[in-house]
C-alpha cells in the first residue's frame, strides 16, 4: 500500500539532536497521514533515537519522484557535525541545526515543500556556538526577508495570537505602538482568511491593563493606542471586538463570539491556551511567505532518548500544516488562472 500520489509534501525538521525532536519525529511513523511528511536531519541519528525510544520505524531516503511505502518515514539526510548523545548539548552541532532549518526553508521557497513543521531547537546551544539566535520565528523572518511576523498558538479549539512576543514585561508598553498593532492585526486578518479559510474572521482584542485600563485610571494604552487602531481598522471592514478586559476574555461566552484572540503580550494569552491544550498545541508563524507550524514545547533534554516524551504536539503541528497546505492548494486551484478555473 502506498500513500496517494497527489498529497502535499511537508518538511519536518528534527530540531536539536540532543533533545526529544528526533524521537518525536520517529513517532510520526505510527500516524495516519494525508501528506508526505519528510524528515530533515541525520538519518543515522533518527535510526538510533528510534531504537532508544522503542519505535519500530523504517526510514527511506527521500525521493521527490517516488513516495515511500505506507508506514515508512521519508528522510532528507543532513549529516551531523559531531556525534550526539541524548540530553548532552554540543554547540558543535549548532550549524547542523541551522542547516536543517535552511533546507526546509529553501524547499518551501522553491515549492518542493508545501509547508514546514519544526521540532524544538535550543537557543542557548546555538548562541554558545557564537551564532546570534533569538528563536525559530525570528530566524525564519530574517531568512525570508519578512519584516513583521505574528506568533499564533492553536489548540483545544482556541487560536491566540500575540501583539508582542518575547519581551520583558516592562518593555511591552513601549513596544505597543499604533503602527505595529495595526500591522499585526492586518496580518492576522489576512492569514485567518487566506491560510485558515475564514471568510470574515472575528478577532477579539485584549486590552493591555487590568480591566482594559478602567477608563484610563489603570493605564492609558487602551485609550491612546489600542482603541484608535481598532476604530480605524473597523472602518476598513474588519470585525474587531475590544479592547476587552483580559480577565474575562477567555470565558466561553466571550470566546464563542470570535475566531481568534489577540493578546497584548506573551503571558497574557498563552497560559490559558497551554492550560487547555498543553502537549497538543501548535505554534503557527503568520506573515511569512511560507507555511510554518511548530510544537508548543522545548527540547526536554531530561526526556531525550527515554521514549517518554509525548509526540502529541508534533503530530498536531504536522496535521495542521497538512490542513493549511490543502487549504492553500484549494484556494490556488479556485483562483483565476488556477486549475479549477481552467
Amino acid at each position: 500500500m502506498t500513500i496517494p500520489d497527489n498529497l502535499p509534501v511537508i518538511a519536518v525538521t528534527t530540531g536539536e539532536p540532543a533533545g526529544v525532536g528526533p524521537e518525536l519525529c520517529a513517532a510520526l511513523a505510527g500516524v495516519a497521514r494525508r501528506a508526505r511528511w519528510v524528515l530533515i536531519g541525520d538519518a543515522g541519528l533518527l535510526a538510533e533515537r528510534s531504537r532508544y525510544a522503542g519505535y519500530a520505524v523504517r526510514l527511506t531516503p527521500f525521493d521527490p519522484s517516488r513516495q515511500a511505502p505506507h508506514g515508512d518515514l521519508e528522510v532528507l539526510h543532513v549529516p551531523l557535525a559531531a556525534p550526539s548523545m541524548p540530553g548532552r548539548l554540543d554547540p558543535a552541532n549548532s550549524r547542523y541545526v541551522l542547516n536543517v532549518i535552511d533546507r526546509a526553508i529553501a524547499g518551501c521557497r522553491t515549492g518542493s515543500f508545501a509547508a514546514m513543521v519544526t521540532a524544538p531547537v535550543h537557543k542557548g546551544a546555538i548562541n554558545d556556538a557564537g551564532i546570534s539566535f533569538t528563536g525559530h520565528t525570528e530566524y525564519l523572518a530574517e531568512r525570508t526577508g519578512t519584516s513583521h511576523v505574528v506568533m499564533m498558538l492553536v489548540g483545544a479549539g482556541l487560536r491566540v495570537a500575540l501583539a508582542t512576543t518575547h519581551l520583558a514585561l516592562k518593555d511591552v508598553p513601549g513596544a505597543l505602538s499604533a503602527a505595529s498593532l495595526a500591522q499585526t492585526l492586518r496580518i492576522l486578518h489576512a492569514e485567518l482568511r487566506g491560510k485558515f479559510g475564514i471568510d470574515a474572521p472575528r478577532i477579539l482584542v485584549a486590552g493591555l491593563n487590568p480591566h482594559a485600563g478602567e477608563g484610563g485610571y489603570l493605564g492609558r494604552e487602551e485609550i491612546d493606542v489600542i482603541a484608535p487602531v481598532l476604530e480605524a481598522l473597523r472602518a476598513e471592514g474588519m470585525r474587531l471586538a475590544g479592547p476587552l478586559p483580559a480577565d474575562t476574555l477567555f470565558t466561553s461566552r466571550q470566546l464563542e463570539q470570535g475566531d481568534c484572540v489577540l493578546a497584548m503580550y506573551h503571558d497574557q494569552g498563552l497560559p490559558v491556551l497551554k492550560y487547555a491544550s498543553f502537549g497538543h498545541g501548535v505554534n503557527v508563524t503568520l506573515g511569512l511567505p511560507i507555511l510554518r507550524t511548530s510544537v508548543d514545547h522545548g527540547t526536554a533534554l531530561d526526556l531525550a532518548g527515554t521514549g517518554q516524551a509525548d509526540p502529541g504536539s508534533l503530530v498536531a503541528a504536522a496535521e495542521l500544516a497538512t490542513d493549511l497546505a490543502l487549504i492553500s492548494r484549494s484556494s490556488a486551484e479556485s483562483s483565476p488562472g488556477g486549475a479549477r478555473s481552467r
